[in-house]
């Protein structure tokens, strides 16, 4: 794996952005742009890498992830000259019962899983439209394949930005710029903790190695690990009398 261009990665600071952008980096990738919320956590990441690619340039971005001109500017910052590839990588996996009870904290979920990597992929879309060229990969997840019980404030918004995705890829049909979903099921990172022992976790770095091989691939939909791929087709198929039973 051979990387000669500059990547924008936001949410970098995220586990599974943190270990694409490691892969990257053993690669040899050139430039990384660390877009994030935080920027004492994005510098030393940052540094982290720095010292795992001593050839490479790292940059960081410290950007508002909500209001629009902000995540603007924050593109516009990490924009450059030959961006090739964007992995949009963050959010985070709400309490449903708090959701249930809070609208401020329903209208959290939904902006930070949902609105947010929208705005911000459609802000990197139309610059790539621009130089017709590029990759923009974006992690939803499995949960936004059916609507559950459990989670379906969050499932609502990954449901959000699948259905964006779709009408990307199909905006560029047969242009030079490459429309990437990845839909992890749950992964062993900090926002997934909770989940240990009651839930089988994917670790992180196989994850994170799928991606990166899907987003080399172009390939449309990419499940992290790919079983997701045969379990939620299987869920979304599911007849409701039999779905409705179930307590997932």
């Amino acid at each position: 794996m051979n990387i000669k261009k500059r990547i924008v990665i936001v949410g970098a600071t995220s586990a599974i952005a943190e270990h694409c952008a490691r892969l990257w980096i053993a690669g040899g990738a050139t430039e990384l742009v660390l877009v994030a919320r935080n920027a004492e956590r994005a510098q030393r990441l940052a540094a982290d890498l720095r010292v795992r690619g001593p050839q490479a340039r790292i940059e960081v971005v410290a950007a508002g992830f909500e209001e629009p001109a902000a995540i603007e500017a924050a593109v516009d910052a990490a924009w450059g000259a030959g961006v090739e590839l964007v992995l949009i990588a963050h959010g985070a996996l709400p309490d449903q019962q708090a959701c249930e009870q809070d609208l401020a904290a329903c209208r959290d979920a939904l902006a930070v899983n949902a609105l947010s990597p929208v705005l911000f992929a459609e802000a990197f879309a139309r610059r790539m439209a621009a130089q017709d060229r590029g990759t923009l990969a974006v992690i939803g997840s499995v949960a936004g394949d059916r609507g559950r019980k459990s989670n379906y404030v969050y499932g609502a918004a990954k449901g959000l930005v699948e259905r964006y995705m779709q009408g990307l890829r199909h905006r560029f049909a047969g242009s030079g710029v490459k429309v990437v979903l990845v839909k992890p099921g749950p992964t062993e990172t900090p926002m997934t903790a909770h989940l240990k022992g009651s839930t089988p976790l994917a670790p992180v770095e196989t994850v994170a190695q799928l991606i990166v091989d899907a987003i080399a691939r172009g390939q449309a939909v990419v499940y992290a690990p790919g079983k997701w791929r045969l379990i939620m087709l299987v869920i979304r198929h599911l007849p409701g009398f039999v779905f409705n039973r179930m307590n997932i």
